[in-house]
């Protein structure tokens, strides 16, 4: 025993620096993102050439050609459809979730026009990328499901040209199953490319590789460097780091074996991800710890899953229900859990989380997978200020000026002809009476 951490509440503060998701470790991000910016300088300047070459060097073989057909995608989905139909049914009903969800958020995003004042015309208008790139990881694991949660918002958004971008397996191909997944999900072309030198190709284009406006998606610390780098030249979703959970129960709702299991879910995806759970005394601390171990003992991942917890896992002892928010604010995590007999009566207080799941039945893994939220989430806090990816980040909110004769349009020409000499802006100021003369 004792392989994960357990602390008081008060505890918590003087501690939160170490208990950040991931290492930490300066030294290792700096040499991440030098050997990211030789990838970004070679690519920029070699095209192809430099792909090629870091692919020979990181991925587990170089395709004589980076774009796959549309029709071996294609082929793949009618493959897994015939060998493997449970997957493929999954697959099916996820699809319809994700995709019913978006066209809910996109209908939360209109174009609108509204009169400020007499003559005076505002509005909006939303308008999606031209072209997107999701990036689909398959290294530890292949991440199926990551295809269906950016392709799909995409589609809905109406984003012109969908890519498909995951590294290549053995025989030169994305993986089969992660290829008929974006196929489902509407890609309109695909490319076996992987790693920062395919962040670095999606942004600046090659003579092969199209350039991108966006690219969304999750991918190793040298992909997120690659994504973190390049933002200005492309948009991007966000940087994403090692996953995380926090789970809050109480003394009537707590269930070990339950909250150890959701752990465990998040523990094994790599020895950076972070668990933990924030629980009301320590005789519950101590009986999730003993459900952790049990279900370590027969866990296929166990590995992975004990690594991370021993790295980073924490059981919080929390005394207030107060005490707990506050915490469970501070972490901002990306995944938050209430194991708790009144979910909706922790909710007004809590602010800072990509997905809260409420109630104990409320698993984390419907959202990972066919619930229709998105699984692509903040990571690492930032959650304090971000949100998950959605068809927002697929469209772009322009807004729109119209004027005509009237009393408001005068007003404002007026105010701006001030606002402009007070901030000593000649020609603005000029610009403003020019039209009033008129």
């Amino acid at each position: 025993m004792g392989f994960i951490r357990i602390i008081e509440g008060c505890e918590f503060e003087t501690c939160f620096a170490s208990l950040r998701s991931g290492t930490g470790d300066e030294s290792d991000e700096t040499g991440v993102n030098a050997v990211v910016n030789e990838i970004i300088a070679a690519v920029r300047a070699e095209g192809d050439a430099a792909v090629r070459r870091y692919a020979a060097r990181f991925d587990k073989c170089v395709p004589a050609k980076f774009e796959v057909p549309i029709e071996a995608a294609k082929e793949a989905w009618e493959s897994l459809q015939s060998d493997e139909p449970a997957l493929a049914a999954s697959l099916t009903l996820a699809e319809d979730h994700i995709r019913r969800f978006a066209e809910l958020q996109k209908e939360q995003v209109k174009d609108f026009e509204h009169e400020m004042a007499p003559g005076l015309f505002t509005g909006q208008r939303v308008i999606p990328v031209e072209r997107a790139a999701v990036y689909v990881p398959a290294g530890r694991f292949p991440l199926i499901s990551s295809a269906l949660m950016g392709l799909v918002p995409a589609a809905v958004a109406g984003v012109g040209e969908r890519l498909l971008v995951s590294p290549p397996g053995e025989g030169g191909l994305p993986d089969r199953r992660i290829l008929a997944a974006g196929y489902l999900a509407g890609a309109d072309r695909c490319f076996a490319l992987g790693g920062a030198q395919a962040i670095a190709a999606l942004a600046f284009g090659t003579e092969t590789i199209p350039r991108a406006d966006l690219i969304a998606g999750p991918g190793n610390k040298y992909v997120t460097a690659a994504k973190r780098l390049l933002f200005g030249e492309v948009g991007i979703d966000f940087a994403a780091g090692p996953t995380d959970v926090l789970i809050i129960t109480d003394k009537s709702a707590g269930n070990a074996d339950l909250i150890a299991a959701d752990m465990l879910a998040q523990a094994e995806h790599d020895p950076d991800a972070r668990a933990r759970a924030l629980v009301p005394d320590r005789e519950m601390a101590e009986l999730l710890e003993r459900s952790l171990e049990k279900r370590l003992a027969t866990l296929a991942t166990a590995a992975t899953a004990r690594a991370s917890l021993e790295a980073g896992g924490l059981i919080i002892i929390y005394r207030t229900k107060e005490e707990a928010i506050s915490i469970a604010n501070r972490i901002a995590p990306e995944h938050l859990e209430l194991h708790v007999s009144s979910p909706k009566d922790w909710v007004s207080g809590l602010r800072n989380f990509g997905t809260l799941f409420m109630g104990s039945q409320a698993a984390e893994v419907l959202g990972d997978y066919t619930a229709g939220i998105n699984h692509t989430l903040p990571t690492s806090g930032a959650a304090r200020f971000s949100g998950g990816l959605s068809v927002r980040n697929f469209l772009k909110i322009v807004t729109t000026l119209r004027s005509a004769e009237g009393e408001g349009y005068a007003e404002a020409l007026d105010a701006a002809q001030n606002i402009a000499g007070a901030e000593e802006l000649a020609a603005h100021a000029e610009s403003a009476a020019i039209r009033k003369a008129e």
